[in-house]
């Protein structure tokens, strides 16, 4: 076709690929098969299973037995009639028509496969049969397969196999005197050995059938020792889910789904100590916020105090002073100037200790080194009875931040050292190494109870220094005891 032929309105179906149609219907049967429970699952392969396992067991039987029974018949049928043929010779020969006919009776009698047996003479004509009032069926003289051309073989004896109302017959033919005498023709059936069979086979059927039924028992019995741990364990879940830290899914046995029950239990129980700690870290975040908040204004009113009490009152002195000055006789004015200046000084002086207080000056300027050793000067001013022993090795500025934090913990360190603690003797020291940074504050005072205090969670300053080292990364250790405290704290950079 030619592309002006192409129409716009034609269309192009293309079929779907074999393998995308596969992975639809893999889609589907997993789907199906996801949406039917563990129990079931368990029980239809056990059933499946069983039947199947009982079908190919019956069936390969069956099919054994009645190839063993068919060649057993066979053989059975060739010493039988062989028997008949060497036996039959001498009533033959004396002509003895009644002895055959005892002969193929008791034959008959004594073998219960035997349907029927009858013996003809090189003519072809019936000389004893077992067939009774009921007559010979001439059926078996006319027939196609086996005829009296046959019966002459040299003593081979011949074996056939038709359908009659009784079923299967398989046909012995011997020949007597190699044929010189006639032949004995012997019918045997498979009546017995079928019903023998169907019997095995039923009761196979039957077996297979009860163990079937204690399959799906076991299977049951094995589900629920399956499924109720894990639907326990769901019911947990769930129970979680909602918030129940309390519960805890029970421990059935020590196999796969009992350590599954007790890691889950154990991630329970951890789940329960971090939404506690959490807690009580929100209790004392909550706490430490009012109490800075509270300690925020109480500081704004000491400065507040101090700059009207202080300053204010020493500038309001100033302001007397000078204008005393200009009523002041000349000779006076120098000595009140000195005065003034002296006040000026002092005044100047208190400003700067309030702006150092608020956040030192070096800090920004100079660095955490510089700081620190300027607190420590003035540290022991205010506690002249504490000896400090600083050592500061920090190769470079630290970030800002970073220095802030170590700053506010070793003043806050210091300042409990000195005030609870008792000490005479306070160390630090700041270093840096392995990407971080280092400082330890150890004094020789009484020490306290550590984990008492966190849990009370009555120390402001140290929940402070906690948060202010986490805040960076960092983590801050507390060890104390009777021979004095050390405070460790390491900020990564």
């Amino acid at each position: 076709m030619s592309a002006s032929n192409i129409s716009t309105e034609d269309t192009l179906t293309v079929a779907p690929f074999p393998s995308r149609r596969l992975n639809r219907w893999a889609e589907m049967i997993w789907q199906v098969a996801g949406g039917v429970n563990i129990r079931t699952k368990i029980l239809g392969m056990v059933l499946a299973l069983t039947i199947m396992l009982g079908l190919a067991v019956t069936w390969q039987v069956r099919v054994v037995m009645a190839r063993v029974f068919v060649d057993e018949l066979e053989n059975r049928g060739v010493s039988v009639v062989s028997d008949l043929a060497s036996r039959s010779i001498d009533p033959i020969l004396l002509n003895d028509t009644y002895a055959l006919y005892l002969l193929l009776r008791d034959t008959v009698l004594n073998h219960p496969d035997v349907l029927y047996a009858f013996i003809l003479n090189p003519e072809g004509e019936v000389l004893a049969h077992t067939f009774g009032d009921a007559g010979f069926p001439i059926a078996l003289l006319n027939s196609e397969i086996v005829n009296a051309a046959e019966y002459n073989l040299h003593g081979v004896i011949r074996h056939w196999v038709y359908k009659s109302n009784e079923g299967l017959v398989h046909e012995m033919i011997a020949p007597i005197m190699e044929g010189k005498a006639g032949v004995v023709r012997l019918g045997l059936t498979e009546r017995r050995l079928q019903a023998i069979v169907d019997a095995v086979t039923g009761q196979m059927l039957l077996t297979t059938l009860a163990v079937a039924v204690a399959g799906i028992i076991a299977a049951m019995i094995l589900t629920w020792l399956l499924t109720r741990p894990i639907l326990d364990l769901v019911r947990t879940t769930q129970a979680v889910g909602r918030g129940d830290l309390q519960v805890r899914a029970p421990h059935w046995a020590n196999d796969e789904i009992g350590t599954l029950a007790n890691a889950f239990n154990q991630m329970v129980t951890e789940l329960e100590a971090s939404q506690r700690a959490i807690a009580e870290k929100e209790q004392a975040r909550h706490m430490l916020l009012k109490k800075l908040i509270t300690a925020q204004e109480e500081e704004r009113k000491r400065i507040a105090r101090e700059l009207h009490d202080g300053v204010g009152q020493v500038l309001t002195s100033l302001m007397v002073g000078i204008r005393t000055l200009q009523r002041s006789d000349a000779s006076l004015q120098a000595e009140r100037i000195d005065d003034l200046c002296r006040i000026a000084g002092e005044t100047l002086e208190q400003v700067r200790t309030l702006s150092r207080e608020l956040r030192p000056s070096l800090l920004d300027d100079l660095g955490l080194a510089a700081a620190l050793e300027r607190y420590a000067s003035e540290f022991t001013r205010v506690y002249p009875e504490v000896q400090i022993d600083l050592h500061c090795a920090l190769p470079r500025r630290l970030p800002t931040p970073i220095e802030t934090a170590l700053y506010r913990i070793v003043q806050e360190a210091m300042t409990n050292a000195a005030r609870h603690s008792r000490a005479t003797v306070i160390s630090v020291l700041v270093s840096q190494r392995n990407g971080s940074v280092q400082a330890i504050v150890e004094d020789n005072g009484v020490g306290f109870d550590v984990e008492a205090v966190r849990r009370r969670q009555s120390s402001v300053g140290i929940f402070g220094m906690n948060e202010r080292a986490e805040l960076l990364g960092g983590t801050l250790d507390i060890e104390s005891g009777s021979d004095g405290t050390t405070v460790y704290v390491e900020i990564p950079l």
